[in-house]
C-alpha cells in the first residue's frame, strides 16, 4: 500500500478534528462525486479524508511484463489520484485528504481502508442484476461487509456534484442513526 499527501492543511490529530472518511476513487464520474461528497462532508466535520484507489496487476496475463512495467502502473495510479484530489478539495483549504494506493481487489481495499473509520463512500455505477443494478458490485459488498456506515452518492447526482453544487438540504453532516 502506497500512501500519499495530495493535501495536508490539518492534522488529523489537531483539536477539533474528528475521525475519518473513506472515499473509493477509480476516475469515473460517480467516483469524483463521492470525493466531492467526502470533502463537503469534511469540511464541516473536520474529519480527514482518505481516497483510495485499488488496482490490480495481473501479470500472468502480461508475461514480459517485469517489477517495472508495475512500478510504472502503480507510479500513474498515484499521480492521477493526487491529481483529482488536488483539483477537487481546492474549494476547501482546510481540509485534509491523504491519498492511498492499494494494489487489490477493490472492494477487499475499501473494506480493509474504512476498519476504523467513521465513514465510508462510494459512488454509484448501476452495473450488474437487481441491487447492483442500483449500487453496483463493489458497493454491493461493501455495504453487507463495512464495519462503518456506507454513504452511496447515485450515479443521477454526479451532474450536480461533478460542478461542486451541493443541493441544498446537504448542509448538515451525515450522523449515524
Amino acid at each position: 500500500m502506497e500512501e500519499g499527501n495530495a493535501m495536508t492543511s490539518q492534522d488529523k490529530n489537531a483539536p477539533g478534528t474528528g475521525g475519518s472518511i473513506v472515499v473509493g476513487v477509480d476516475g469515473s464520474d460517480a467516483s469524483v462525486a463521492a470525493l466531492r461528497w467526502a470533502v463537503t462532508e469534511a469540511a464541516v466535520t473536520g474529519q480527514e479524508v482518505r481516497a483510495v484507489t485499488a488496482w490490480t496487476y495481473l501479470s500472468p496475463l502480461d508475461p514480459g511484463s517485469d517489477d517495472a512495467h508495475r512500478a510504472q502502473m502503480e507510479s500513474r495510479h498515484d499521480a492521477q489520484l493526487n491529481d483529482l484530489v488536488r483539483k477537487v478539495a481546492q474549494g476547501h483549504p482546510g481540509v485534509a485528504v491523504r491519498c492511498v494506493i492499494v494494489e487489490d481487489d477493490p472492494a477487499g481495499a475499501l473494506l480493509d481502508a474504512s476498519r476504523g473509520a467513521d465513514l465510508l463512500v462510494l459512488g454509484s455505477h448501476g452495473t450488474g442484476k437487481l441491487l447492483r443494478a442500483f449500487v453496483g458490485s463493489v458497493s454491493t459488498r461493501c455495504l453487507n461487509k463495512a464495519s462503518c456506515p456506507v454513504v452511496i452518492i447515485p450515479a443521477h447526482a454526479t451532474d450536480r456534484l461533478k460542478t461542486g453544487q451541493v443541493p441544498a438540504d446537504s448542509g448538515h453532516a451525515a450522523r449515524p442513526l
